[in-house]
């Protein structure tokens, strides 16, 4: 297949993805410039895949860029969160000389700001691209085409999975680690939520054998897609292959926040001296997916594409996105705005296939814990309580409560083990609700007071375990004119059996009144010593209460 050919400067060209992305448009057949401020690295480059050098900088006099007559410029150089003063002035600069322009940037606030050069993009007839890279550039590619017939979008998570071997660039480091130590915004359960950097880890499967780790940090996709998708929760991990590094950044993390470090030009370079000397270790092998959660007549699905990347071919990723767009530059419509859905996934992947790269589809059953357990008993809660029930991710539901104890010593010795909160009337509560891979965490905070439970499926239909941290009960949840109940049926502690006689019985309930989710929640001490506590009142989806 072939393209129009286009006159092409990369700024940056002599770096670990840029260099890769002056290789894969001249296989292309695209004049190609390799351009960076260091004459001899980009003739180095230039000499090895078939293209000219040319020595500028993007900060300075850019004449002899100009009177190449470059139909488009790609910035590869970064960090772009480090671009200060007139960040977009390349940007600039290239709608002023009539010049597309496209950039790798991976920093949120640098790509979604992109748009203030709007007027001067139409005006020109050019498009400005601003994070034209795996993420959103590939990533917003597969969750507009993973969404497709998608009603309710409840969740997109993204993650990449690089090998260790992967070459890491200077700038690449160091956009990592200005986020370590630092806290984030992330969309979850329909609001902006605070989260530390490099936390919230989770488990990947890249193959039967390989399983790796990665953690939350910030991407343009946790600032885009809520928009542009309307998703409730938006998620970004990324992972190192090697244990020792993904701790090290835990560790870089923590003495950031203490005041003991900072990402300094000295600590990125001492960063990628210790990466260069681990890089033997591990293996070329790279994964990048993307899930998209929602409803499909009724059913809530998990749609996932997984790229697997082997052979070293894992780098040459970031470079795909502009590779694809330079090859459809036709097609796209001129503007200032970051690269969200531009093109295609069969573009994407066509511009992966002369590459070791293969993808995989998989869809599967996403339904929350409770319609699992209820079964067919799902269908007859009032749509408030399946509001309450449906998590994907993070929920929180905020309301008010009133809270009775019960007296006696023993009683309150028992409620002060499980953390249960005072008495008290019209008292502020909320519920988070966090979904994991077995199960769900339920946090109930009363004004300040917080106990907590891990509820998981009891193996047998219409029941559930709800564990406080050595204590487990099994849960009856027969569901009776539109309410459903919590009777408790069996007990351990630290795994060993609690017998019948002692037992707390549960009288509770959770029911809608008045179109608004209630619950009445009592635990009753055994042997006749009374009320442990009992707190009812309401709750509604964090945004939507009073």
């Amino acid at each position: 297949m072939t393209w129009p050919e286009r006159r092409v400067a990369v700024i940056g060209g002599y770096g670990v993805f840029g260099s890769l992305l002056c290789e894969l448009l001249t296989q292309d057949g695209h004049h190609v410039w390799v351009a960076g401020r260091t004459a001899a690295k980009a003739q180095e480059v230039a000499a090895r895949i078939g293209a000219e050098a040319l020595a500028v900088d993007r900060t300075g006099d850019l004449s002899a860029l100009w009177a190449l007559g470059p139909d488009v410029v790609i910035d590869a150089a970064g960090p772009f969160h480090a671009y200060d003063g007139d960040p977009y002035a390349l940007v600039r600069a290239c709608l002023e000389a009539g010049v597309h322009y496209l950039d790798l940037s991976d920093d949120a606030a640098f790509t979604a700001g992109i748009t203030a050069l709007e007027r001067e993009a139409q005006a020109a007839g050019r498009v400005a691209l601003s994070g034209v890279s795996s993420v959103p550039g590939i990533s917003s590619v597969v969750a507009a085409h993973l969404s497709g017939g998608l009603t309710d979008l409840r969740l997109i998570e993204s993650a990449i999975l690089p090998g260790n071997r992967a070459p890491r660039g200077l700038s690449v480091i160091a956009s990592i680690l200005n986020q370590m130590g630092r806290p984030m915004q992330i969309w979850r359960g329909g609001a902006w939520r605070e989260v530390p950097a490099w936390s919230g880890r989770r488990l990947y499967d890249l193959d039967s054998a390989t399983r790796r780790a990665a953690r939350l940090i910030t991407v343009p996709d946790l600032a885009l897609f809520p928009k542009a998708f309307g998703a409730r929760s938006v998620l970004f991990r990324a992972g190192m292959e090697l244990r020792v590094m993904n701790l090290g950044l835990v560790l870089f993390g923590w003495l950031r926040r203490a005041g003991l470090i900072a990402p300094t030009d000295g600590v990125v370079w001492a960063m990628q001296w210790v990466a260069d000397r681990l890089e033997p270790f591990g293996s070329d092998l790279g994964s990048m997916v993307v899930d998209v959660v929602g409803d499909d007549n009724g059913q809530t699905l998990r749609r996932r594409w997984r790229l697997i990347a082997e052979a070293g071919r894992g780098p040459y990723i970031p470079g795909i996105a502009a590779r694809t767009i330079v090859r459809q530059l036709d097609a796209v419509p001129p503007g200032a705005r970051a690269c969200v859905a531009e093109v295609s996934l069969p573009g994407i992947e066509e511009a992966m296939s002369d590459l070791s790269i293969r993808f995989e589809r998989e869809d599967a059953d996403h339904a929350p814990l409770f319609q699992r357990v209820l079964g067919s008993s799902w269908a007859e809660l009032p749509a408030p309580n399946r509001r309450l029930a449906d998590v994907h991710d993070v929920e929180v539901f905020t309301g008010r409560a009133r809270i009775d104890r019960g007296t006696g010593w023993l009683v309150r010795l028992g409620a002060a083990l499980f953390g249960f909160p005072p008495a008290g009337d019209d008292v502020p509560v909320t519920v988070t609700k966090t979904r994991h891979s077995d199960g769900e965490v339920w946090e109930r905070d009363f004004a300040g007071r917080r106990f907590r439970s891990h509820l998981t499926p009891a193996g047998t239909p219409g029941r559930v375990f709800e564990r406080f941290g050595p204590v487990r009960f099994e849960l009856d949840l027969p569901v009776r004119d539109g309410a459903m109940q919590l009777p408790v049926l069996r007990g351990w502690v630290l795994g060993v059996p609690i017998p019948g006689v002692l037992l707390p019985i549960s009288d509770s309930r959770e029911y809608t009144e008045d179109g608004v989710f209630h619950f009445d929640v009592g635990l009753i001490a055994p042997l006749g010593l009374g009320l442990v506590v009992r707190y009812r009142g309401w709750l509604k989806p964090d945004g939507e209460a009073p």
